[in-house]
């Protein structure tokens, strides 16, 4: 088979900037995260054009289905041409929530002060001057 047809499934899941390094994407694939057509698969199964992919980025299992596997890491711009994603919407929901849930579960005094937090100590060091 031409290596312009297929590539090997973490070198894809990189070129296709779902993991930051490679051997990230070889991590996710032998830990079980990454399954191809519905199965779990090794790093060094070959992926095919309309091949589909679920990759689980906890809370959410991304699916999308290859339109060119690439070996080659590529720009952000051109990635509608390398997959579609097939991800359900309420998926991105999932994440949406758990974002807010991260954020409004944020104690009071830790971390950097919020806008409004920062312009109460403004006003009260004003004060304290005058």
């Amino acid at each position: 088979m031409p290596d312009s047809l297929s590539t090997r499934i973490d070198k894809f899941l990189w070129a296709a900037r779902f993991f930051k390094t490679r051997s990230l994407a070889t991590q996710a694939c032998n830990a079980g995260h990454v399954a191809l057509n519905g199965r779990v698969v090794k790093p060094s199964v070959l992926v095919l054009p309309g091949d589909t992919l679920a990759i689980k980025r906890p809370p959410i299992t991304l699916t999308i289905r290859v339109i060119d596997p690439v070996s080659n890491r590529v720009g952000a711009k051109m990635l509608p041409a390398v997959y579609a994603d097939l991800t359900p919407p309420d998926q991105y929901e999932l994440l949406e929530m758990q974002h807010i849930a991260a954020f409004a579960n944020r104690q009071r005094g830790t971390g950097r002060p919020t806008k409004k937090e920062r312009r109460d100590m403004e006003k009260l060091k004003v004060k304290s001057e005058e």
